[in-house]
């Protein structure tokens, strides 16, 4: 009785064990990927908007226009819109497929992505503002140490972190003599200002970087809607791709600068828009395979 048992046993576990091997064979790998990247971005637009909360908690402490809000979640709005744009190319590459073939359909995918574009051109707008601002900015002449604005409610900030001035810690914050008001209620020294000089050129040239490649992709589904896989126009689709090279280098200099969420994100975009190119070649693929069969 006990032996027929065991063997009732190992038998169900072999069927368990098979079906399980049965079902990952089955299963989209590329899909899973997909998904799981789509995930991990979503976490890290909630990471962003806390970070930006806390970082307008130090530039805005004393008020702002709506616009200079705006500027201050810029990344936020950005990823907002980044989201929009991917999952409008998972629909019109990969979900949607023969419908877009449907006027009303097609023009509501493109029309959402029409909205999406100028939640960016919001982001290159307020990238562009920093960039004025930060390189424009001049010493502060009255100030040659950071004890002389302790416990005025100012901040001292570098490289996107802040602490408040107070007479205990305004030694240990900056031993500079020469110091720039960043914005209103944040102060820096000189390597803190060179390295926001840094920061913001970079995130300018991230956010032009980003428009030149997914513009690639949106002349390739505009290509391939026209059953064109070939010529000067792919040719030049296919180069701007060269710009996720650049895109990684960003990513570079961010961990560089000690901001390993930043590289992550920009790791796991890249990855993001990699999943609509497969869909993308995936899609040509098809394309080939039919003027195949109605050349045979």
């Amino acid at each position: 009785m006990i032996s027929r048992n065991l063997r009732g046993e190992i038998y169900v576990s072999e069927v368990t064990a098979n079906s399980l091997s049965s079902r990952w064979q089955r299963l989209d790998k590329g899909q899973l990927i997909k998904w799981t990247v789509y995930s991990l971005l979503l976490l890290n637009w909630g990471y962003y908007f806390v970070e930006e909360l806390y970082i307008s908690s130090h530039v805005l402490r004393q008020g702002g226009t709506f616009l200079q809000w705006t500027e201050e979640f810029a990344t936020t709005i950005d990823n907002f819109a980044w989201f929009g744009l991917l999952f409008m190319f998972e629909l019109e590459t990969y979900v949607l497929d023969e419908s877009m073939e449907n006027k009303s359909i097609r023009w509501s995918v493109h029309g959402m992505r029409l909205v999406c574009y100028l939640f960016l051109a919001h982001t290159v707008y307020a990238r562009i503002n920093s960039m004025v601002d930060v390189f424009a900015v001049e010493p502060e002449s009255e100030i040659s140490s950071l004890c002389q604005l302790a416990d005025q409610d100012i901040s001292f900030g570098e490289n996107y972190r802040y602490e408040i001035v107070t007479g205990d810690n305004c030694k240990a914050l900056s031993g500079d003599s020469v110091f720039y008001r960043v914005e209103p209620s944040v102060v820096t020294d000189s390597d803190g200002l060179a390295l926001e000089k840094k920061h913001v050129y970079f995130d300018f040239q991230d956010a032009i970087m980003w428009l030149l490649v997914v513009w690639a992709i949106e002349l390739t589904v505009w290509l391939q809607n026209r059953n064109i896989i070939g010529g000067p126009l792919m040719v030049v689709s296919h180069a701007a791709r060269a710009g996720y090279i650049v895109l990684l280098a960003h990513a570079v200099f961010w961990a560089w600068a000690g901001h390993w969420v930043w590289a992550w994100d920009q790791f796991l975009w890249i990855a993001g828009f990699w999943a609509i190119e497969r869909n993308v070649s995936e899609w040509r693929e098809e394309i080939i395979e039919e003027k195949e069969e109605v050349y045979a």
